[in-house]
């Protein structure tokens, strides 16, 4: 981050917005805008955004995984027979 050109008050972003869209495209670092001084708000490249997006889904996936192997070491599983004659047992239906 350079806080000489990254962090700029939304009056300042409101009038130049062509320059700073071109900015965040050549540089892929956000832009903090700011009101009244305070960080308000955080304008990203669309790329950089959906870089983001993907490094998030498949933080969730590797999460889901380790959760699920975790309980596999803890023997928190049951077989899909078990969990099916449980579903099926539980909502009186039958086959």
């Amino acid at each position: 981050m350079d806080i000489t050109t990254d962090i700029q008050s939304l009056t300042t972003f409101r009038r130049s917005s062509g320059e700073f869209i071109k900015q965040l495209k050549k540089s892929k670092r956000p832009i903090i805008l700011t009101v009244n001084g305070k960080a308000a708000a955080i304008v990203q490249d669309a790329a950089a955004y959906q870089h983001l997006l993907d490094l998030a889904a498949r933080a969730d996936a590797d999460e889901g995984i380790r959760q699920g192997l975790e309980d596999v070491r803890k023997g928190k599983t049951r077989s899909a027979r078990q969990f099916f004659d449980e579903f099926e047992a539980d909502r009186g239906l039958r086959r």
